[in-house]
């Protein structure tokens, strides 16, 4: 059972970040004086995967955008690196996502590129989404996101790199880590799902809020 969400887009640069970090007397960090993009550096983007049995996540770091094929790619990168590592025996995966964002739940090419995993590794894919206004009770925001906001207060995200390592050095007394990459992946927006396409699925609504609440099988070869 893992908890995804997208955290909030950073600014790469020597901008203000909230917070407050000790530097030597007279050494203050020097950051630009209003935030508007610097168009060489980007922003970066981390999409975090929190694992409520192991207290372990995944953040991949991307530099495109924020998208339901940049959200599969962070899954299926957890998933062959760390979790059949933990779980091999694993035929079931539970997944819990807030209702909008690049995993909404009314999201077409989120539940395609779901089953195109689905088809690669063989697991059925359970989906629960949060009700609107209830997104703050996922596990992820709590248990891992906040812990990497308060590990880089004050300090200026020069660089993706600087997000990665921040977020990789990231702990906690109760035992969190975390495994942080670079995603330069490329993930064009305002691609379509058909209706045929959405027919092709092998997804099967819940009886409860079956629009939020749905699982997705392996297809038969």
């Amino acid at each position: 059972m893992v908890s995804i969400d997208t955290k909030k887009k950073e600014l790469i640069g020597d901008f203000h970040n909230a917070g407050r970090e000790y530097q030597p007397k007279g050494e203050p960090e020097q950051v630009r004086v209003y935030d508007f993009i610097d168009e060489e550096l980007g922003k970066g983007i981390p999409y975090g995967i929190y694992d409520q049995t192991t207290n372990k996540g995944w953040v991949s770091v991307g530099t495109d955008h924020d998208t339901a094929q940049f959200a599969v790619e962070t899954l299926r990168r957890w998933w062959y690196k760390m979790g059949v590592a933990a779980y091999a025996d694993a035929s079931e995966l539970l997944i819990t996502a807030d209702g909008g964002g690049s995993n909404a739940s009314r999201r077409r090419l989120w539940k395609f590129e779901l089953q195109r995993l689905t088809d690669e590794t063989g697991l059925t894919i359970q989906v629960c989404h949060f009700p609107p206004g209830t997104s703050k009770w996922n596990k992820i925001e709590h248990r891992m996101f906040c812990h990497i906001t308060a590990n880089w207060r004050g300090r200026p995200l020069v660089s993706h790199e600087v997000i990665v390592n921040l977020i990789a050095n990231t702990t906690t007394r109760a035992g969190l880590t975390i495994h942080a990459e670079l995603d330069r992946g490329v993930y064009p927006t305002g691609i379509k799902v058909t209706d045929k396409q959405m027919e092709s699925l092998n997804l099967f609504p819940a009886d409860f809020h079956g629009n939020w609440n749905y699982s997705i099988k392996p297809r038969r070869s």
